[in-house]
């Protein structure tokens, strides 16, 4: 009889490299933003990236982070949480949990209390010290939102497509 293997990835390892992966879906040069939504018995419900809303051209908007705001990306980018949030189809996301690799805004926060997420792991604070992140720390936390930080491993994972 052959034993288990015991070298499998966590659960963890699996969700935030699947929001990784969604990640490089995105069309921005600069960042690459990825989040998967799981139920508390470990079923992927979603995932999303940073990018345009349906309909929109990824080629006829602007991609640049200055200038004028009706010429840069702020104002027509959806989040990779708020895609993740409005691609579920399947009713409730009570008592999920979010795997994003960036820590979420101040509009995402609204968005994944109101949608009744309770545990968000994240990879990257980068932005810990502005006062969108603040704020959203602040609102996540008046929720009783878990916030855990992504612990790195250092498994390499290969994928060859």
């Amino acid at each position: 009889m052959s034993e288990k293997r015991t070298d499998y990835i966590s659960w963890d390892e699996y969700f935030m490299g699947v929001a990784i992966l969604s990640g490089m879906r995105s069309k921005d040069p600069n960042t690459q933003v990825g989040a998967c939504i799981v139920s508390p018995d470990h079923k992927i419900l979603s995932m999303g990236y940073n990018g345009l809303p349906i309909g929109c051209s990824d080629d006829e908007f602007p991609w640049c982070r200055e200038g004028d705001p009706l010429e840069n990306k702020y104002f027509y980018t959806t989040h990779s949480e708020l895609n993740a949030i409005l691609n579920y189809r399947g009713g409730s996301l009570d008592g999920a949990t979010i795997y994003v690799t960036l820590f979420p805004c101040n509009e995402c926060a609204k968005a994944i209390i109101q949608a009744g997420i309770k545990r968000v792991v994240y990879d990257s604070d980068k932005y810990g010290k502005e006062p969108n992140t603040i704020a959203s720390k602040r609102m996540l936390n008046a929720a009783g939102v878990e916030l855990v930080n992504y612990k790195h491993t250092n498994r390499e994972v290969k994928i060859v497509l």
